[in-house]
């Protein structure tokens, strides 16, 4: 089984990999197919259907759908220039896509919330069409907007779509325990054979500077967060908080005011700026999805600034080991909310961030995934809930919270000698088990826990 490092954490937009990045990803496949077809088009149509309807103005499933259909993609968006192209799509009712003719696409009538078919193959489901002049539909696709930004057409799904395509990887583990298997034969580091599998698959120096890039991103969403303040969109007036705790954690230092415990207030305001910005819609990087953002970002944050001996030469091996650990969790269970609730965004992020903290504050391959299993299996049976369907209650103060479990999973890893009662595999089939057995209020639907329980005002 190989998942790059790259599918893992992906540079997108908020706020949600699966309900936002998603679809805008889904809309630029099917334009890429419309490009690819013989047909004369003349217009579009799309339908959301599941999760992407129920909580889908929240997550801005429309605008991000839109969006796409008019050519803009998560890597390289440019906010500015969508503000324009959505007036002007409103004002025109077309949209025009490069390498396609101006098609008739008004959003108002054309992209509907089906609130009462959900699609067979997963809860977050999307249709797109594309019509000829007499408005006949030529051109469907269904595409599953499966977590963490990862897209698949009902196609695609249904073959169980292989991410084994490519040239043979040298440590293809499937399981923690093949992966243990691998790391005490071979005498590599958990990072070390990721980073082997990586390069196999592209070239030591793209890496490189693929992982710097990745960091650079995540933790310039930190600055921007610790240094933003202001009402977050989307009517429920959530106060940004990261800034005002970080600048009185600033004033404090030097002062001899802080409680040991204190620690904990640093790693939940760097994962707490994360969020913020991703509930804004700003750029971020999925870890593993966009509502989960902040707790691997956190914890690496702590790391260099906070962990007597950190070097910035480790972060690689963070970021190697947490994605090694995260695709473990999607191969074998799920990382999208919709699917098995939190416990697969936010309790995924948490066991990423302890292998990573534990691997470059020297733990070995069984600390490392014993780390991993004490982060998740203690998120296990969280619900997804998000308040009037945006990221934001409870999510943002979640990461923080799951930060600091990701350090406390690490330190008490590192405490032992890696024998543990339950297995990392063991965790992740239970989450599977229990994701599959929660009910479908509690999956991303706005229809049940805090979502119900808290005035959406």
């Amino acid at each position: 089984m190989f998942l790059s490092v790259f599918d893992m954490f992906k540079v997108g937009i908020g706020p949600s990999s699966s309900h936002t990045m998603g679809p805008m990803v889904a809309a630029a496949r099917f334009l890429d197919l419309m490009r690819a077809s013989p047909f004369d088009f003349a217009g579009l149509r799309g339908s959301l259907h599941g999760s992407l309807a129920f909580t889908g103005v929240g997550h801005a499933t429309d605008r991000a759908t839109i969006l796409g259909l008019a050519g803009f993609v998560p890597d390289n968006y440019d906010n500015d220039k969508a503000e324009a192209a959505l007036a002007e799509i409103a004002a025109t009712q077309t949209v025009t896509p490069d390498g396609l003719p101006t098609l008739k696409f008004d959003p108002k009538t054309d992209l509907i919330f089906d609130y009462d078919h959900n699609l067979p193959g997963h809860a977050n489901g999307m249709i797109l069409m594309a019509t000829d002049a007499q408005g006949d539909v030529i051109l469907r696709q269904v595409y599953y907007s499966v977590g963490g930004g990862f897209v698949l057409t009902e196609e695609e799904l249904a073959e169980g779509k292989d991410t084994n395509d490519g040239p043979a990887v040298p440590y293809p583990f499937h399981s923690a325990a093949e992966m243990l298997e691998m790391a005490n034969s071979s005498g590599k580091s958990i990072a070390a054979m990721k980073r082997e599998n990586e390069i196999a698959r592209g070239c030591a120096d793209s890496f490189a500077k693929g992982s710097a890039r990745l960091w650079e991103v995540m933790n310039n969403c930190i600055e921007r967060g610790l240094t933003t303040d202001g009402i977050l969109p989307g009517g429920l007036n959530v106060r940004r908080r990261a800034k005002g705790i970080y600048d009185a954690l600033q004033a404090e230092r030097g002062m001899n005011l802080n409680a040991p415990h204190t620690i904990n207030d640093w790693m939940s305001v760097y994962a707490m700026a994360v969020n913020e910005e991703n509930a804004a819609g700003g750029q971020v990087v999925t870890a593993p999805t966009n509502g989960a953002a902040g707790t691997l970002p956190a914890v690496l944050r702590y790391y260099l600034d906070h962990v007597p001996g950190a070097s910035e030469s480790h972060i690689e091996d963070f970021l190697l080991t947490a994605a090694a650990i995260g695709g473990l969790v999607k191969y074998n269970a799920s990382i999208s909310g919709a699917e098995a609730g939190c416990q697969a965004e936010v309790g995924s992020a948490s066991a990423m961030a302890a292998a990573g903290l534990c691997a470059v504050m020297g733990g070995t391959p069984e600390q490392v995934e014993n780390a991993a299993e004490i982060a998740l299996e203690h998120h296990l049976g969280m619900t997804c809930d998000p308040v009037a369907g945006l990221v934001q209650v409870p999510c943002i103060e979640r990461n923080g919270l799951a930060a600091i479990k990701a350090v406390s999973a690490a330190s008490l890893a590192l405490r032992g000698d890696g024998k543990h009662f339950v297995p990392l595999d063991a965790v992740i089939e239970t989450m599977r088990q229990t994701g599959h057995d929660m009910h479908e209020k509690y999956k991303e639907t706005s229809l049940g826990g805090l979502a119900v329980n808290v005035p959406n005002c």
